[in-house]
């Protein structure tokens, strides 16, 4: 677990311009937060190197791509076997778009994309199939409102890089 990094208000700027479009061009966005192309260049790298930008990605619509069925999956272990062992399994299994391990009842929590109820049904006897898994319970995705919505900085805080 990565401890909390500091960003001063320039940083936060320039964090929002880019979570809402990362193919902005750096002279676009110093333009909005008043730098330059290089300053921007500069204060980008630095937040990749301490780890603040984790990766750079593409937001595609599951629609367009046939994957429209949506489920949340809860996992739980059978206590035999430790979560760091299933884990991987379930990390191999590309409809598994998403996998938090989470405290209470069950050991993880997985969203799951497929084309039909019938694939969510194969992935889910995929999943109970992995050694260690006991049990799972599902929750079908109807509507989805909102989601990749882009993080809510916190307010900005004096940093050492800056």
């Amino acid at each position: 677990m990565q401890n909390n990094i500091s960003i001063d208000e320039m940083d936060a700027r320039i964090l929002t311009a880019m979570s809402v479009d990362s193919r902005r061009s750096y002279a676009d966005i110093g333009h909005e937060v008043g730098l330059s192309t290089a300053a921007v260049h500069e204060r980008v790298r630095k937040l990749i190197e301490r780890g603040v930008i984790r990766r750079f990605s593409l937001s595609v619509d599951p629609l367009a791509l046939g994957l429209g069925f949506t489920a949340f999956v809860m996992i739980r272990n059978d206590g035999g076997v430790h979560c760091r062992e299933v884990a991987p399994r379930l990390r191999e299994m590309p409809e598994v778009q998403e996998l938090h391990s989470v405290a209470g009842e069950y050991d993880f929590l997985a969203k799951i994309r497929t084309s039909h109820a019938r694939a969510l049904e194969d992935v889910l006897y995929a999943i109970k199939a992995i050694p260690g898994v006991a049990r799972t319970t599902s929750t079908v995705v109807l509507n989805t409102e909102f989601e990749d919505r882009p993080l809510r900085l916190p307010s900005a805080k004096s940093s050492e890089n800056s």
